[in-house]
């Protein structure tokens, strides 16, 4: 590297998603380039066996946990498909490391965020990001005023409070019966005034019996 060049402190990634493929391929070309472009040896992170619908990849959590310590200025891949286990997952990856300052290739689809139209390509994507999660919270928010209207109840149902429950708490004023249940007075009141006579009779017996 030519004298007061500045520094670059590369990284590469790679992954296979069975023990039995081969990730070597994919290191060559990256090691291949790295050195092409004056980087030297980069810090290899590679997961092998890991599925790209895996929540978790070893290798990929510590290369982020280096981005996010200043450790590396540049991250490349071979394919994009790579690297993201979703499209969503990819865009959240990149935007982190854009916001980190880390810049980010990928050999394959040739996009060089080191460049102007590498950054303006990650831009774009970040908006077409933005503009995906606002429509998918209009449809949400369109669906739940739908089903208002219609008079449907949303959100998850009341938890059923049983026979059992309030035999055990009959003898509770109605607020700390519904702490030990967990639940709301105004349930316990519901589930008070529902239940058959037989048990109405039980519960006001034990309500005297420890008054």
């Amino acid at each position: 590297m030519s004298e007061g060049k500045p520094c670059v402190r590369a990284a590469i990634y790679g992954r296979v998603s069975t023990l039995d493929q081969n990730v070597e391929n994919q290191l060559d070309e990256l090691l291949q380039y790295t050195r092409q472009r004056g980087w030297g040896e980069p810090v290899q992170y590679v997961d092998r066996g890991v599925s790209g619908a895996k929540d978790r990849r070893p290798a990929l959590d510590d290369l982020l946990k280096a981005a996010r310590r200043r450790q590396i200025d540049v991250v490349v891949c071979w394919r994009l498909d790579r690297l993201g286990r979703s499209l969503r997952h990819l865009l959240e990856v990149l935007q982190e490391l854009q916001a980190l300052g880390v810049s980010f290739i990928s050999l394959n689809e040739g996009l060089d965020a080191t460049t102007p139209a590498g950054r303006l390509q990650m831009n774009l994507l970040g908006a077409f990001a933005q503009f995906e999660r606002e429509r998918i919270q209009e449809r949400v928010m369109a669906g739940l005023a739908r089903a208002r209207r219609q008079g449907k109840r949303l959100g998850r149902p009341p938890r059923r409070i049983t026979s059992r429950e309030l035999e055990l708490t009959a003898g509770l004023s109605t607020r700390v019966a519904a702490r030990e249940l967990g639940v709301s007075a105004s349930q316990i009141h519901r589930a008070r005034r529902a239940a058959p006579p037989a048990m109405d009779q039980d519960i006001e017996s034990s309500a005297r019996g420890c008054a």
